[in-house]
């Protein structure tokens, strides 16, 4: 489908009433292969096409969708759309106006040395069999599981405004989980980011480099180290939390805290509202005078990189927290107009949607935390007594995105600047201001590092968006810890 066919559906909801319409043309082709114990487990290959149309009539929004690309379908669609806007109208109380912004024109294509489609299979389930054969290098190894995935995302958008722009998305990843037992005691270890494997906009390059095969025999080792090692003391300490967890914490206390929706009250599924008021705006002590973090889809090989989100909004790094307080929220063109933003040039892009029969929706991108100075030795050498954690296990945060417990995989006791033991099953407990204003050192740049999450869920009908944080190490002070292990040791 061509630029004009999808003006036809702009112009097809122009004609029926709308005062603005946007269209979407999405291909998505997706692979994953799984081994488990040295056999491959699962290869599936799915594809899907379409588009879908977004009206604005009388202050209010509607949404349309068609599988394929039959003409006289998305014409329909774009004549749902419509229809629905309409009906919506009469309920709204408040209309919907939209930031002004120019229209979106250009193409962006992912970095991607190697297709991973090019890769032939058999040469993709090869690695992931290997690799799964060389954890089982010890009878303690109960289980081992590989994957080994790849998504593409084509799509068009084009507006009634004259946006017309294409991109070319591709993410791959790669995992390695291990499940070793000894008697009674069961314990996992995950590579290279835990529980749910490592992501990245890049090409088959990135999955290589990853090295799965070697790996695996530390994995293992670590594992059985962890198995073996004392329950996490409980009380609380000075806490040193990694890269990789860190992540995760930005995720839920921040990323999904700081979406205006969620701020405005208007979006509450799946993830919950939000502690933050619009009016804290300038005005919050989100963290310390160490914490900023910034909003930033432009930066290579994040799962939220791209160059105009689904508002045919360019991709901005915009800052959320600056040196403790909060300054930027995760916009849209509709609540930046609504909170006045738009006079300021505080506009996101942030609109995203899964596919091609979803409403897009504000959505993190990549949402990083800057980094400070030093190493992580230089952290670890300047604290006293602590705990070292890293590698998130699971995670409970409630529906304000502000009372949070999570459990680790990896912990090693501190003492007199260094790492002394490893600690099993940690956790954290803490209130999320309280948490980031507790943070007293970040680690710098060369430790900093971009994780990616495949599958951030919002809305109603849900919706899985892959997204990005960026981290270094950082040390936080009065944390409540404690061991997660329901039989205990000592």
């Amino acid at each position: 489908m061509g630029h004009g066919d999808l003006a036809l559906a702009v112009d097809e909801a122009v004609r029926a009433g709308a005062a603005y319409v946007d269209a979407r043309h999405v291909a998505d082709e997706a692979e994953r292969i799984v081994a488990r114990n040295g056999q491959v487990e699962r290869v599936s290959h799915d594809t899907s096409e379409g588009v879908g149309v977004r009206a604005l009539v009388d202050g209010a929004w509607g949404f349309g969708c068609a599988p394929g690309l039959d003409p006289a379908a998305i014409a329909g669609a774009a004549r749902t759309a419509v229809g629905i806007a309409r009906a919506a109208a009469t309920l709204r109380r408040a209309p919907v106006s939209l930031a002004e912004t120019p229209p979106a024109h250009g193409d962006y294509r992912t970095p991607c040395v190697i297709d991973p489609f090019t890769v032939p299979t058999a040469q993709k389930c090869d690695l992931a069999v290997r690799a799964s054969e060389a954890a089982h290098q010890s009878p303690l190894v109960r289980s081992s599981e590989v994957f080994l995935s790849a998504r593409r995302q084509w799509k068009r958008f084009v507006s009634s405004e004259g946006a017309n722009a294409t991109h070319d998305l591709v993410v791959t990843a790669a995992g390695l989980n291990v499940v070793v037992a000894e008697g009674d005691e069961v314990e996992s270890r995950s590579y290279p980011f835990e529980a749910v494997g490592s992501y990245r906009a890049a090409g088959y390059e990135f999955i290589e480099g990853l090295d799965l095969v070697s790996a695996a025999p530390r994995v293992v080792d670590e594992a059985i180290e962890i198995l073996r090692a004392p329950d996490c003391p409980a009380g609380r300490t000075t806490l040193i939390v990694g890269s990789a967890q860190l992540a995760l914490q930005i995720h839920e206390s921040c990323g999904h805290a700081v979406e205006l929706d969620r701020v405005l009250g208007t979006e509450v599924s799946l993830a919950g509202t939000s502690f933050i008021r619009p009016d804290d705006l300038g005005r919050l002590a989100y963290g310390s005078d160490k914490v900023s973090i910034v909003a930033d889809a432009t930066c290579e090989g994040g799962l939220g990189t791209f160059a105009f989100d689904d508002d045919g909004v360019a991709a901005t790094r915009t800052p959320i927290v600056e040196r403790g307080k909060l300054v930027g929220f995760l916009t849209s063109r509709e609540t930046a107009a609504q909170l006045g933003l738009d006079a300021r040039g505080v506009i996101g892009g942030t609109m995203r949607a899964e596919s091609w029969n979803r409403f897009p929706l504000i959505r993190m991108v990549n949402v990083n935390l800057e980094s400070g100075e030093g190493s992580l030795e230089d952290l670890i050498r300047d604290t006293d007594d602590g705990m070292f954690v890293d590698g998130f296990r699971s995670w409970s945060i409630d529906d304000r995105r502000l009372n949070f417990h999570f459990a680790c995989q990896v912990a090693w006791e501190v003492k007199n600047g260094r790492l002394t033991r490893r600690l099993r099953n940690p956790v954290y407990t803490g209130v999320t201001p309280e948490f980031w204003r507790s943070c007293d050192a970040v680690a710098g740049a060369s430790e900093w590092r971009l994780w990616g999450l495949a599958q951030c869920g919002k809305g109603d009908p849900a919706q899985l968006v892959g997204v990005g944080h960026g981290a270094a190490p950082a040390r936080f002070r009065n944390v409540e810890v404690g061991s997660g292990h329901r039989g205990g040791r000592s």
